[in-house]
């Protein structure tokens, strides 16, 4: 619901030299900045520019450093498209990265509590030790030719992965993942009617 700031989406923090975070920065553009023992490990930007506020995007991050080819280690998909990125810092092959690691996990804000992420989010996801693509999160609509989000199917969540889906009003950190990493609410969070399938 802001252009022209830096909105968290998600962040994940154990030390000024490991932590990794993807969000929309104050261009309107989306980014993912990783750091492993005070190293820049993989920065990615999309050319595409993010300003419609009545919108729902369906992103997804898709990461997989054992990946021959850099190109293909690090994806951004928007709507089931893969976006075209720019200001690219390919991790190595193999390389660890910060996100699956140790650490504390922020939705909506930066570790410190800034950087706020002014709007709605639905079904946020993360999968640990896979790769899944956007199919496993999302189809296109057969009448109407629309990416819609549909339920992970098919998604091993790994061993920190999670699931939040927002359902329950009095416990929104709840984790559906089967991993009981339920997340502790903080701020004026709202549940709201809005959906991406059913926008008031």
């Amino acid at each position: 619901s802001k252009l022209g700031a830096d909105q968290t989406i998600f962040y994940n923090y154990k030390d000024s030299n490991n932590y990794g975070y993807m969000y929309f920065r104050s261009g309107d553009d989306l980014r993912y900045f990783d750091r492993v023992g005070g190293g820049d490990t993989a920065i990615f930007a999309t050319t595409r520019k993010f300003r419609d506020t009545s919108a729902w995007y369906h992103l997804v991050l898709q990461v997989d450093t054992t990946q021959g080819t850099n190109t293909n280690r690090l994806k951004f998909y928007v709507n089931g498209v893969q976006e075209t990125l720019t200001e690219t810092t390919y991790p190595n092959q193999n390389q660890a990265l910060s996100l699956p690691r140790e650490g504390t996990r922020t939705i909506a804000s930066n570790n410190g509590g800034g950087n706020y992420f002014d709007g709605y989010q639905s079904h946020v996801a993360f999968v640990d030790s896979t790769a899944p693509g956007p199919t496993s999160f999302g189809s296109t609509d057969s009448t109407s030719g629309i990416w819609k989000f549909t339920p992970p199917n098919g998604v091993t969540w790994g061993n920190t992965g999670f699931h939040l889906k927002f359902e329950n009003s009095a416990a929104l950190g709840t984790d559906s993942s089967g991993n009981s990493s339920t997340f502790t609410v903080q701020g004026n969070l709202k549940q709201a009617l809005d959906t991406p399938s059913n926008v008031y």
